[in-house]
């Protein structure tokens, strides 16, 4: 088939009818963050089955991909159904738009229901209104108002919708290519309106538990002590923090690594010396990290520090190790079109980037599968209350980048 000229015609088409059947995608949205999605505990497959039920609505069959008990409950959740929509069209390149139904907890502090789905002043409250139900939204209007056209297209369009991505993506996106369900050309995944992001930055998190040995307080020379162990080596974690801000990516929009020690649990009682101390911690890694050495490295940093109080052990357990995403050469026309579109639905130049963001969509790039993150939100993760109180999503946002997703799929499937 001899692709065919996109005009401008075409695009105030697509937009057109973006803007006649916004509300119906504002209702979609609504009716999939009125289904929590809380992980953990992760019991994910009922809004998988609700997103099927309404895309069937809209003449989307979309394939259940339960993923098995076992290995759900070994990651920690509960249920776990992935959901692909496949749109074909003719001979050519397959495109992925990736958005994942997973997230914490809502937390406190809310002035709004986190399932409510409540539209106040242009825009729309709740828990996963902006990462990332936002994009399963603007992704399936985006895929509705491209078919409105009826034009000849070459290629096809899959939705991947999957509910990992908090625990790392090995149950979603992972699996999904794992079991050769789906094998795509290019892949767009979730993102915020003003940036399209090239590159990520990667993830370990591990679990260190620290012992002494436990004796009463009136005696407390008779035990040893493992919070003060435990104090030893975050003070050795610490120091090699600070030593992170002299490494520098090169990578625009990404900094330096970092480490963040995010939970602390051990004794038993207030009159007790602690024999046990837990503490979990996250370090962040620049593309330009290799994973490897940055686990030998943290793990000899507690390994030395522990050594060197008396009595004290360690057992260092790996929870998760996310590589980084790196620019792949073939993600130049998702680059391309998506800054064009941007710029000309938003009026202001929409920049190729970095993000300190780790997430599940390196599981294509380390497929070889070339992607950018791009979505419906707004400039920054703080912005939006993503992950805090309050997460909101910009309804004009929502709209734009709807009109953004479907032109640069009609430019590369035409």
């Amino acid at each position: 088939m001899t692709a065919i000229t996109v005009s401008t015609a075409d695009y105030a088409r697509l937009d057109a009818w973006i803007d006649s059947h916004f509300d119906a995608e504002v209702q979609f949205l609504q009716a999939l963050i009125q289904v929590p999605t809380d992980t953990p505990p992760g019991n994910n497959a009922p809004h998988a089955e609700r997103t099927a039920e309404l895309l069937q609505g809209f003449g989307f069959i979309a394939e259940k991909h339960a993923v098995p008990a076992a290995e759900v409950q070994a990651a920690g959740m509960q249920s776990i159904t992935n959901l692909v929509v496949r749109r074909a069209y003719g001979l050519g390149k397959t495109i992925a738009l990736n958005a994942h139904g997973d997230v914490v907890p809502p937390g406190e502090g809310w002035t709004h229901d986190p399932y409510g789905a409540e539209i106040k002043d242009g825009k729309i409250y709740g828990r996963a209104t902006a990462v990332s139900k936002g994009d399963f939204a603007s992704f399936t209007f985006a895929v509705r108002a491209l078919e409105s056209l009826g034009l000849p297209l070459q290629g096809a369009v899959e939705l991947h919708f999957t509910y990992d991505e908090e625990f790392g993506g090995e149950l979603g996106p992972g699996w999904l290519l794992k079991n050769k369900i789906t094998q795509p050309d290019l892949m767009i995944a979730a993102g915020f309106s003003y940036q399209v992001v090239t590159a990520h930055n990667g993830c370990l998190q591990m679990e260190v538990t620290v012992h002494g040995k436990m004796a009463h307080a009136a005696i407390p020379t008779s035990g040893v002590d493992a919070l003060q162990g435990a104090v030893h080596i975050l003070k050795a974690l610490y120091a090699q923090n600070t030593l992170y801000q002299n490494i520098t990516s090169q990578v625009e929009g990404i900094t330096h690594p970092y480490l963040n020690v995010g939970t602390i649990v051990g004794g038993t009682n207030t009159n007790v010396v602690p024999g046990k101390v837990t503490f979990k911690l996250d370090r962040r890694m620049i593309p330009e990290e290799n994973p490897v050495e940055v686990e030998a490295n943290i793990r000899k940093i507690i390994a030395d520090a522990a050594a060197s109080q008396p009595g004290i052990t360690v057992d260092i357990k790996r929870l998760l190790l996310a590589r980084s995403m790196r620019p792949l050469p073939g993600n130049a026309p998702l680059v391309d079109a998506i800054q064009k579109h941007g710029l000309a639905v938003f009026g202001e130049t929409i920049p190729a980037m970095g993000t300190p963001l780790y997430t599940d969509v390196r599981l294509y790039a380390e497929a070889g599968i070339p992607g950018v993150i791009y979505g419906a939100g707004p400039r920054t993760v703080l912005e939006s209350h993503a992950k805090r109180a309050d997460e909101r999503l910009d309804l004009e946002d929502l709209r734009r980048a709807t009109k953004v997703i479907a032109r640069t799929l009609c430019d590369l499937l035409a």
